[in-house]
């Protein structure tokens, strides 16, 4: 095995050699979420591409990984969150009149505006709903309509933060003139509220934020899990800690690389960088952006004062009315941001570790600020300390040319993500498909390559199996050829076999090079191809242990990065494992579903009356009882026997009773007579669209071969035979209403008829004279009729002469 390279933050540039601290074995800190609402997918992104990589490096490379996450429980939007929620529900029980409620309403309109769109407030006139739209379309017309704030380039995070605004402003104006602000408007009413009465809230009740906290954990975890990301080793919580936190920043303060000012304690940069340490090691460039830095210390902590530098970071952070407390030897107050992953990850790792991760937006400050404390609380006489040895920061999922977030609102949660966009799987592709420290877009292209990949490996899997099913015994299995099929055998390989033995180093290269999945996929489609030439280039003599031994050592490739939930390490089984294999159920129970069907598909043909056919009634009954006496109990109890577990090769006994049973049925079916073939083919098409279909088996009828096995997930059977029902019932629908237009048509058809040519035009008021033809001479006020316009009358008299003239030869009479 090639040594492992990694991309690693703390290096800029290409992949380093990654050298574990303890040869085997991988300590691991991963920042885990802010819990205060809902993931999503930006945060799918960030934990779906470290659940690769820490797949990739236990279930590949067999590294022992520890791997340590954070829940950060108090922060400055929790607190935000929650207290602004309490506000509301007190707000909610005030004795409001109709018109007080909606006065609280336009007062939280006007501060909204004047907090987050000024230029709203620049006209004579105050603001109100009735002159906001115009104010809007006038201020911020360009952005909305997709230009920039400065005029040029594309939209990004100002511009989506801009519309979020916009957005919330639109809904509160519609709440306000429904008279329903409570409902409606509760993103301008929620800092309204805070800002007047946020000082009054107890929050000696913790409740008040671990309520919420609790609660967004549980969803957060649940979506982990919906997204087959693997639980951490060890998880750690921010109000669990407070007290090692409290001792840490102590210590720091105690080494002269932190100071107490008015009952807040700051990392002191200068003092740091004068030990001989470098600070903002992560990302030099951004140590001085104001933006960064003060996102860094969190909304609630503009008003600390008595910051030596204009960098310098909270440790611990004064608290305020309104805010949770902790006692401290500073006085009542709570963690700031950054220390709280330092003194978690080093109460569970120790002083040193091998890998730290997160999104790229946690470089500067977060991470940048969790090195300095870090390292200024483990340096020892000004020598510098190396608490982390790769950083591995995850790529932005963005949307529009904007980073997907909470704080922007531009997000879709995971939770609606997968009940209507994605599955588990074909999220992950998305992400496996692009490297895991780059940007990913959201766009059509990139659904689209994705949905082909899965449906490649999909059918290869689905055909490698029929053929298996198809020769019965599985050759290859049982006498342990695909065992031998390895990169270590001595003799030279070829064709099919050569192409895995490259597919496999392919695979082995990309990932050692710092986990490049993209190639991997790629890697796994070409192999497929190839393995896809051979089977339609060789019919009659495939080489069906190496198509085995491909299918399977792409199962183990797909179990290890995570794309199949219902599998387990180590991934030693052939395509999507079942989720009854993965419940691991006892043979018996796995195969009843099989063996339901098989009995039904007998009772059903022993049912047919075939009183009217007796050569095939005698025919289809010597095959019964033919196949009767070779029963598939014997081949499943020694299918048991052998140690076989996956409910779908227990199966292949039984279905293949099933399949010779309806080939037999669909032989015989034509040299019956009209009404016992009708029964006879519908029996079989019961077999095929709903017994089987119920199991997710298809039968791939072939001519004058026996039908292939095919394994497809029921839930994809079941929605291609609803489809073609509702096309069959859509044509059925069609054709009675076409049937309906051409009777309504032709009795048109036949009432106009039935009128006389010589009355046709005697109803008509424009004229008083006519001839005996009934051709009209005069006008109604007296004048002649005009030529012109007696031409075109006398062609629709022509018209329906003819027509009249049918009508009598069909129904006879004059009229």
């Amino acid at each position: 095995m090639d040594s492992i390279k990694v991309h690693n933050s703390l290096k800029p540039g290409g992949p380093v050699p990654f050298v574990p601290i303890t040869k085997g074995k991988v300590s691991w800190y991963a920042c885990g979420p802010t819990v205060y609402d809902q993931s999503h997918l930006g945060h799918a992104r960030n934990y779906v591409s470290t659940d690769i990589i820490r797949r990739i490096l236990t279930y590949y490379f067999g590294f022992d990984v520890k791997f340590v996450m954070n829940f950060t429980d108090v922060d400055d939007k929790i607190i935000i969150k929650a207290r602004r929620q309490r506000l509301l529900d007190l707000e909610k029980q005030k004795s409001y009149t109709e018109e007080e409620i909606l006065e609280l309403g336009k007062a939280a309109f006007r501060a909204y505006a004047k907090s987050n769109l000024p230029q709203l407030l620049e006209g004579e006139e105050e603001l109100d709903v009735n002159n906001y739209k115009d104010r809007k379309d006038a201020a911020y017309g360009s952005v909305l309509k997709g230009g920039s704030l400065t005029g040029d380039g594309k939209q990004g995070d100002a511009e989506a933060k801009l519309k979020m605004h916009i957005n919330n402003m639109n809904s509160a104006v519609d709440a306000i003139n429904e008279n329903q602000v409570f409902e409606g408007a509760d993103e301008i009413l929620l800092p309204y509220l805070d800002s007047l009465y946020k000082e009054t809230i107890d929050t000696s009740d913790q409740s008040i934020f671990t309520k919420l906290t609790r609660l967004m954990e549980g969803e957060f975890t649940a979506d982990m899990d919906a997204l087959n990301v693997l639980r951490p080793d060890v998880v750690t919580r921010v109000t669990e800690y407070v007290p090692q936190i409290a001792k840490f920043v102590e210590k720091v303060v105690e080494k002269g690389f932190a100071y107490e000012a008015e009952g807040s304690v700051y990392f002191d940069i200068a003092a740091f960088e004068k030990a001989g340490n470098t600070y903002a090691r992560l990302r030099p460039e951004s140590r001085n952006d104001k933006a960064l830095q003060e996102e860094g210390e969190g909304s609630l902590s503009k008003s600390l004062g008595g910051k030596r530098g204009a960098g310098d970071f909270a440790l611990w952070k004064k608290s305020k009315p309104g805010e949770p407390y902790w006692e401290s030897k500073w006085g009542d107050g709570r963690p700031g941001w950054h220390i709280e992953c330092s003194v978690m990850a080093s109460d569970v790792l120790g002083s040193r570790m091998d890998l730290h991760s997160g999104g790229i937006d946690l470089a500067f400050p977060h991470h940048d600020n969790e090195l300095a404390q870090s390292e200024a609380y483990f340096c020892e006489h000004g020598h510098e300390h190396t608490w982390v040895n790769y950083f591995l920061h995850m790529g932005h999922l963005s949307i529009s040319g904007s980073k997907m977030s909470k704080s922007l609102k531009n997000f879709q949660t995971i939770k609606d993500a997968l009940a209507s966009t994605y599955t588990a799987r074909s999220m992950r592709i998305v992400f496996l498909l692009g490297r895991w420290n780059d940007g990913v877009e959201i766009s059509l292209d990139m659904r689209t390559q994705a949905e082909t990949w899965e449906a490649t490996v999909n059918n290869f899997f689905t055909n490698t199996k029929s053929l298996l099913a198809e020769v019965a015994g599985t050759t290859a299995v049982a006498n342990g050829n695909v065992k031998a099929l390895s990169i270590s055998d001595d003799k030279p390989q070829e064709g099919l076999r050569a192409d895995l033995e490259q597919a496999k180093k392919d695979v082995e290269t990309a990932l050692t090079n710092s986990f490049d999945t993209p190639q991997v996929m790629r890697a796994i489609a070409e192999v497929i191809r190839k393995a896809n030439v051979h089977i339609n280039t060789h019919k009659s003599d495939t080489d069906l242990p190496a198509v085995e031994a491909t299918a399977r050592w792409i199962t183990k490739i797909v179990g290890i990065l995570g794309l199949d939930s219902n599998a387990s390490p180590p991934y030693d089984g052939l395509g999507w494992a079942s989720a009854a294999a993965a419940a691991n159920l006892d043979p018996t129970t796995a195969v009843k579903p099989y063996k339901d069907v098989f009995q039904a598909v007998i009772s059903g043909v022993q049912a047919l009356d075939l009183t009217a056919s007796d050569t095939i009634a005698v025919s289809l009954s010597q095959y019964l009882s033919q196949l009767l006496s070779q029963s598939p109990g014997p081949e499943f109890d020694s299918l048991v026997a052998a140690g076989i577990r996956d409910p779908e090769q227990l199966g292949l006994p039984y279905l293949r009773a099933v399949s010779k049973l309806r080939d037999e049925l669909r032989r015989l079916a034509p040299t019956a007579s009209p009404e016992t073939k009708k029964s006879i083919l519908s029996l079989s098409d019961r077999i095929r669209d709903f017994d089987l279909t119920n199991l997710g088996v298809y039968l791939d009828d072939r001519p004058d071969q026996p039908s292939l096995i095919k394994f497809v997930p029921a839930a994809e059977l079941i929605a291609a035979r609803e489809e073609k029902a509702a096309k069959d019932a859509e044509k059925v629908r069609a054709k009675e209403e076409a049937r309906r237009a051409r009777e309504k048509a032709e009795e048109e058809k036949w009432a106009k008829a039935k009128l006389a040519p010589e009355d046709m035009f005697k109803s008509d008021e424009r004229y008083s004279e006519w001839d005996v033809e009934g051709m009209p001479t005069k006008m109604k006020d007296g004048s002649e009729v005009p030529k012109s316009q007696l031409k075109k009358l006398k062609k629709d008299w022509d018209r329906q002469k003819k027509a009249h003239g049918e009508y009598q030869a069909k129904f006879g009479g004059s009229t």
